[in-house]
């Protein structure tokens, strides 16, 4: 088995046949009476990356991706998943039992609506779903005049005899350093949070908030360090957090105790009916699994529908978390060169996608200096030629190739380090590059710096800007089917909500919002492309003669950008700015702390180009 430190690429089990677990659910749905089952990829609490005992999707039917959801009737299965794993769902699943459909075309309520038979009992598990997903489905099931059940045990859980246990890792402080508040210097903004909502007390489900309120992190699940835990925020008084006693040593919870009052996680449905008599408990229809909201209701209380109090205040980044991120930036970015000018000086077809990989994370390690690397902030996509072109592509033993001249390689990968979390993509020429893919890599490059470029007044939202990133590339007929931007969390999840850059995007974009700007495109078989900088939204500069107040973007990712794939006669003088500016920062940044032949290599790397020049693979 092939392994780094934080990434397993050890090559998945066989697609799972249609005669053992299926068949075992499918026995188990006769049983408790019901004709279909939905089954999430989603946990309790719903987090991106899932405990082991969480991962149901990918153990009933053998895709691993982080979004998707599968129904399951009597004689068909349906797995849905989006743009980025049509590729890989087709990879792992077994195609004589398993359908794919589109989940955001055509979702699992859509096409209820339209394959589902009259009468049809469908079976939810309502602790992993959301009530606007049940919303969804219920509606569904009532145009074919059937019963939505709420199971008393997930389906999965009844038939999977070798589940994990849940995670139990430790529990640490985050230090304060990194924190910029305490707890109870971020408590009056959620109480206020609560008053505008006219809630008397909220439930965190969400472990990133409970994690960033308390200010601890863990282990639980994979590459982000959260420590899942619950919380009940009550106007006035201590707050409650449920969190197993088995994750805090004595440190912890001495720390937990001076903020909160501490309870087993047994006693959070119990507390919850308890407290929510006769009061109005914010829960959030968008994150909040579905059994809570049962729960309030049969226990005489209101639920104010409203945002999780702390996504907001979380996604606002401080001065500490964002000097925080500025510093981590720069140990990333001697990290990624370093790992470029490596790879630059290997001969085509010596190193392959794990190689690779491994070598950047060793470089990461490396180079983090005195704030170690904690983790990758997501499993390392190392893609090459035509594995490049799945856009969420998780390279395994069984899918390794080497990176071959003439081919283009992409690597989008990140670092969990204290002081912040980064995501990069950078997309190489291995010896000469296609002429095909050099146009199509301007075409990115020009979407990319366009945002970088943006100017926008106060109240602008993601889905305004994402055009800007798209534009370049719609004039040539091509497009990405993933979002330009998500948010990015300090020291936490590398996807934050509420702020993203896509067709989706509603949130407005407020100043100390980390996103990414990341355009691509990918062409199937051939290869894929992406240029991926993290930004920092903050106060434009004024303009002699504007009138208006403007928020722009802060670079904070440091990297060169492949030349030799960059087409000048295709950029005007803006882009030709933005871009000899980038390169000379980056040159000026990350030359004192780089290794005297990597400083020479990026001093070649981050040469100005000029519209004049020939095309750079002539």
């Amino acid at each position: 088995m092939t392994k780094s430190a934080f990434q397993d690429f050890s090559a998945p089990a066989a697609p799972v046949r249609g005669d053992s677990r299926l068949v075992s659910l499918r026995t188990h749905m006769k049983k408790v009476g019901v004709d279909a089952v939905l089954v999430p990829h989603a946990d309790e609490q719903r987090n991106e990356y899932l405990p082991a005992c969480a991962e149901r999707l990918a153990w009933l039917t053998g895709f691993t991706g982080s979004a998707g959801a599968a129904i399951v009737t009597q004689d068909k299965a349906v797995l849905f998943v989006d743009g980025r794993y049509t590729l890989q769902a087709a990879d792992q699943t077994d195609a004589d039992h398993i359908e794919i459909d589109d989940l955001v075309g055509n979702p699992p309520h859509k096409w209820l609506k339209q394959q589902g038979t009259k009468g049809i009992v469908f079976g939810i598990d309502p602790w992993v779903m959301t009530e606007n997903e049940v919303k969804s489905l219920r509606a569904a099931v009532a145009s074919l005049d059937g019963e939505l059940r709420l199971l008393d045990t997930n389906p999965v859980d009844a038939v999977w005899k070798d589940r994990p246990a849940p995670p139990m890792a430790g529990a640490h402080l985050h230090d304060f350093q990194y924190a910029g508040k305490t707890t109870d210097q971020k408590m009056p903004e959620i109480e206020q949070a609560l008053e505008d909502a006219g809630a008397d007390m909220a439930l965190l489900t969400d472990a990133t908030s409970v994690s960033w309120l308390f200010n601890i992190r863990g282990h639980d699940v994979a590459h982000t360090p959260l420590v899942l835990a619950h919380a009940l925020i009550i106007k006035g008084q201590y707050p409650h957090v449920f969190i197993a006693p088995e994750k805090m040593d004595i440190e912890c919870k001495a720390f937990l105790t001076q903020s909160a009052e501490l309870a087993d996680p047994v006693a959070l449905k119990p507390t919850l009916a308890a407290r929510a008599k006769g009061k109005k408990v914010l829960l959030d229809p968008n994150l909040t699994p579905y059994g809570f909201f049962n729960l309030v209701e049969e226990a005489g209380g209101e639920i104010i529908r409203a945002p999780d109090p702390c996504r907001l205040p979380r996604a606002i980044k401080n001065e500490a978390e964002i000097e925080g991120t500025r510093t981590a930036h720069l140990r990333d970015g001697v990290a990624i060169t370093t790992f470029l000018a490596w790879l630059d000086n290997q001969n085509p077809g010596s190193v392959d996608e794990i190689t690779a990989a491994q070598y950047l994370e060793k470089t990461r390690r490396a180079m983090a200096g005195n704030k170690p690397l904690q983790d990758i902030s997501f499993d390392t996509i190392s893609g090459s030629g035509p594995n490049g072109a799945i856009v969420h592509y998780r390279v395994t033993e069984a899918t390794n190739r080497t990176l071959g001249d003439g081919e283009l390689y992409l690597v989008d990968s990140g670092g969990q380090y204290q002081d912040g979390t980064t995501d990069i993509t950078r997309t190489v020429a291995i010896g000469q590059p296609p002429r095909d893919a050099r146009h199509a890599f301007t075409l990115v490059l020009k979407g990319h710096i366009n945002l970088s470029l943006a100017r926008f007044p106060k109240g602008t939202r993601g889905v305004d800007l994402d055009v800007l990133a798209r534009n370049a590339l719609w004039r040539h007929g091509m497009d990405y089917a993933h979002g330009t931007g998500h948010g990015v969390g300090s020291y936490l999840s590398v996807h934050e909500g509420p702020q993203n850059i896509s067709k989706r995007g509603m949130q407005e974009l407020l100043p100390g919002m980390i996103i990414s700007n990341e355009p691509g495109v990918y062409k199937t078989g051939a290869f894929g492309i992406r240029i991926e900088n993290l930004v920092l939204v903050r106060e434009a500069e004024e303009i002699d003669g504007g009138d208006t107040p403007m928020l722009g973007f802060e670079t904070l990712t440091l990297a060169p950008i492949d030349a030799r794939l960059i087409d000048p006669t295709m950029m005007n003088d803006d882009e030709l700015h933005w871009l000899n500016a980038y390169h000379g920062w980056v040159r000026r940044q990350l030359t004192p702390l780089v290794s005297e032949e990597v400083a020479q290599w990026l001093k070649q790397a981050t040469e100005p180009l000029a519209r004049n020049l020939p095309p750079a693979s002539a």
